[in-house]
C-alpha cells in the first residue's frame, strides 16, 4: 500500500480516530528498531585468497594512456 493511499484513509476519519491511529503508529516504532551489535574483526580471515601477480602491471595498459 502505498504513503497516498494510507494518508487518504487516514483523512476520512474523524479526529478522535487519527489520534488512536497515532498512538497505534507509535506502538510500532520501538518494536521495528533494530539493534545494532559492534562488528567483530577478523571474522572473514581465510576467506580470501589473492592470487600470486594480483599486483602485477596489465600487459598494453600503456597504450590506453
Amino acid at each position: 500500500m502505498t504513503d497516498l493511499k494510507l494518508y487518504t484513509k487516514l483523512s476520512g476519519l474523524p479526529q478522535h480516530q487519527k489520534a488512536e491511529v497515532s498512538k497505534f503508529i507509535d506502538s510500532l516504532k520501538p518494536k521495528s528498531r533494530v539493534k545494532s551489535s559492534k562488528r567483530v574483526a577478523g571474522l572473514a580471515k581465510g576467506l580470501i585468497e589473492i592470487q600470486d601477480g594480483f599486483d602485477d602491471p596489465i600487459l598494453g595498459f600503456q597504450d590506453y594512456i
